[in-house]
């Protein structure tokens, strides 16, 4: 399986380099910084044939100029370049940033997955929440309680700590303080630490102390 495997790898790479060996090919490799979420795992990946993949890196050789659509684990698999501000990373840096672009391709997703949800109801808070999202990158209390709400809802994937909720102004401490338990229950993942240690002062339990909501 092991020799199958990489025949697949040199039968998609090679023809497309100028090095004729597979160490010296990926040397002429990079991510683009392209990415493309398919919404659903139905692409394949174009180094290795994996099947399955929802998200696709763009990579490109330097000398030959093809480009090729794969997963991210062949690129941190066979070390290719990445480049961030013209800096090669580091092998951890490299998975901490696809780490990131896979993570905000899934945020955008949800976001886009929430606008259809207005496309079939009317909700102007829901509006306003992402709206305010879209424009300032972050949410008050009341709209992330609204935003996943809506997002547990219609059975959304999604993960709480794609949004990042704001508590500088006295009025978002104030909606905190006077939040009922079960939504402060729902938007407890996307407070930070410092912001989960505020809540406990203000009087609310940690989820886990909870009885369970509604």
């Amino acid at each position: 399986m092991t020799q199958t495997y990489s025949q697949r790898v040199r039968d998609n790479i090679l023809p497309l380099s100028v090095g004729d060996t597979l160490p010296k090919a990926f040397e002429e490799w990079s991510f683009t910084d392209e990415t493309e979420d398919h919404e659903e795992p139905v692409e394949t990946c174009q180094l290795c044939d994996q099947e399955q993949l929802r998200y696709h890196f763009k990579i490109r050789n330097a000398f030959t100029h093809h480009s090729l659509w794969v997963g991210s684990h062949c690129i941190l698999k066979f070390g290719l370049s990445i480049f961030e501000r013209g800096r090669k990373l580091s092998p951890t840096e490299a998975k901490r940033k696809l780490a990131r672009l896979t993570e905000k391709m899934h945020q955008d997703s949800c976001v886009r997955a929430l606008r259809a949800v207005l496309a079939e109801e009317e909700n102007a808070v829901l509006k306003g929440a992402l709206d305010y999202y879209e424009k300032n990158k972050f949410l008050t209390p009341k709209q992330a309680w609204v935003v996943l709400w809506r997002l547990k809802t219609h059975g959304i994937n999604h993960n709480p700590t794609f949004f990042t909720v704001r508590l500088k102004r006295d009025q978002h401490k104030y909606d905190l303080r006077t939040m009922a338990p079960e939504r402060v229950h729902l938007i407890w993942p996307a407070l930070s630490t410092a912001q989960k240690r505020m809540a406990v002062e203000m009087g609310h339990q940690p989820p886990e102390q909870l009885g369970p909501g509604p």
